[in-house]
């Protein structure tokens, strides 16, 4: 077994421990899809996995919820949580710094800049996987968490209204997603943003006909 298997494996357990099936949009589902990505993206561009790895594993480890009035702190209390638990794992000390950043840095509400390759590719994983296909489920999924409605029934397409995510749904994609491309780091995720984000184009035309 090679070394980056065995951590993989340890890591996957830890994994199942941390994120609940409650939250399908940060769920253990979540985790595998970014780590996937992750993974992608450090072969392509030529990463260190010894941190990527870990670091798309936990960046999430301490998630609190869209509406916490904590949530700009979640990525910085997971980098810390991860950091503390890698240390007791073992795991090799000289990567944790880099972990702990390529963590704190993934997170759209910390507005922390990655300043690393490996933070930038954690950074890029995580937000493809609010793009696409998965993407619309996921943002419906935290909308449920939320309460939200779908749209409003007025005008589900703000044509003669201020967006507001924090009621309607689909307001959500022109307020954050659609702009979540422009802020991908890596060559590689810039490309895979684009067709996710035409795929949501046609899922929104779709949406029209039907409502």
């Amino acid at each position: 077994m090679t070394t980056e298997k065995k951590w993989a494996d340890i890591f996957q357990a830890k994994a199942k421990e941390l994120y609940p099936s409650a939250d399908p949009s940060h769920d253990i589902l979540h985790i595998g899809r970014v780590v996937k990505t992750a993974l992608q993206l450090a072969k392509e561009e030529g990463a260190d996995i010894n941190i990527v790895l870990p670091a798309a594993y936990f960046h999430d480890f301490v998630n609190l919820p869209k509406n916490d009035p904590r949530r700009k702190e979640a990525s910085r209390l997971s980098a810390e949580a991860a950091v503390a638990y890698l240390s007791e794992a073992g795991y090799p000390a000289r990567y944790l710094e880099a972990i702990s950043h390529a963590i704190a840095a993934h997170s759209f509400s910390a507005n922390i800049p990655p300043e690393t390759l490996e933070a930038k590719i954690v950074q890029d994983a995580d937000r493809l996987d609010a793009l696409g296909a998965v993407g619309i489920a996921r943002c419906f999924s935290v909308s449920a968490l939320l309460q939200q409605l779908y749209y409003s029934p007025e005008d589900p397409w703000a044509d003669a209204r201020p967006t507001d995510d924090r009621l309607f749904t689909l307001d959500h994609f022109p307020v954050k997603l659609f702009k979540i491309a422009e802020t991908m780091q890596t060559a590689a995720a810039r490309a895979e943003a684009q067709r996710r984000i035409s795929f949501m184009r046609l899922y929104l035309n779709q949406l029209r006909l039907e409502i």
